[in-house]
């Protein structure tokens, strides 16, 4: 999808080059929206098109491949989440590494993610779940987006942290297909973002058991979070990073940044990344550099712990 910009006076000389922005996710995420938010106000800047790119398949891997494959002209960015390093934690042969392969640019912000059940399911919150698990080892099932996906990787956390329980994982091609199969009962409880879980813990068709974050999500005030209810240790959230090629000239990962910045100050980018529960970070290109490498150790430390393994 092509923003076309309007041509402000200040903005810099035209460059008849359209700039690329590559999502490894689908229409639709909060990593999709903040594309398209960071891409309007970077073609308003720059005086030159931006074109979105959603390619959510084999866990973003081919996209973000093409990241970092891209030329070293300011014309290829990724907008990544949180598998750009939970694909290498888990042990997934990439042709690339996610940490020297980009120049990262900024993180943008966290936000959390929401254990949910089935109303059908009798269960309160997640001592609850974790109690009836115990009781019917092998029986309850749960959704993921994937094997080595953040979803998967929230429940393993919580599985670890509660002393171990036995639950048989589904793994799905992405978000949308677990969910739908949570709504009809397919599986019966499982993480989402805040964003996808809130209308539909608010409509009733699913129950929210407890928030991932250490603090409470806004957007469901009422809700605790795990660590609230007797795991002290739970603390697990989802990430967006813009990143571009590395070996990005200095000063092109110095204007993006003030460009990123710039974005992150606007009423229109807070408003609408607020409403999808984030909490901003917009960090340097070092601290995000730093950011990048401290998760890949968390969750390589995760996967061993709890024995989370490619299926």
């Amino acid at each position: 999808m092509a923003l076309a910009p309007p041509a402000p006076a200040h903005a810099a000389p035209a460059d008849a080059q359209p700039l690329h922005m590559i999502v490894p996710l689908a229409p639709g995420t909060t990593a999709d929206l903040a594309a398209r938010l960071f891409g309007r106000h970077f073609s308003q800047a720059l005086g030159r098109p931006v074109v979105v790119e959603n390619q959510p398949a084999a866990s973003g891997v081919p996209a973000t491949a093409q990241i970092v494959r891209g030329a070293r002209d300011g014309s290829v960015l990724g907008m990544v989440a949180s598998n750009h390093v939970i694909n290498r934690a888990m042990g997934k042969a990439l042709p690339f590494d996610p940490l020297t392969g980009v120049a990262p640019i900024t993180v943008i912000g966290s936000f959390p993610l929401v254990l949910v059940a089935v109303p059908s399911l009798p269960v309160a919150g997640a001592q609850d779940l974790i109690a009836l698990a115990r009781a019917r080892p092998g029986v309850l099932n749960y959704g993921s987006g994937g094997t080595g996906s953040l979803l998967h990787l929230a429940v393993e956390l919580l599985r670890a942290e509660a002393g171990g329980f036995d639950v048989q994982h589904v793994p799905y091609n992405g978000t949308a297909q677990m969910t739908a199969d949570l709504l009809r009962q397919q599986v019966q409880f499982g993480f989402l973002s805040v964003t996808v879980a809130t209308p539909l813990i608010r409509s009733g068709k699913l129950r929210a058991l407890g928030v991932s974050t250490r603090e409470r999500s806004a957007l469901l005030p009422r809700v605790p979070t795990l660590a609230e209810q007797g795991l002290p240790g739970y603390s697990f959230d989802a990430w967006l990073a813009l990143v571009a090629p590395a070996g990005l000239p200095p000063q092109l990962v110095a204007r993006y940044h003030a460009l990123a910045q710039e974005a992150l100050a606007s009423t229109e980018v807070r408003d609408a990344l607020a409403r999808q529960g984030m909490t901003f970070i917009g960090n340097s290109p070092a601290q995000a550099a730093a950011f990048l490498a401290s998760e890949m150790d968390k969750h390589t430390a995760l996967v061993r712990q709890s024995g989370a393994a490619l299926e």
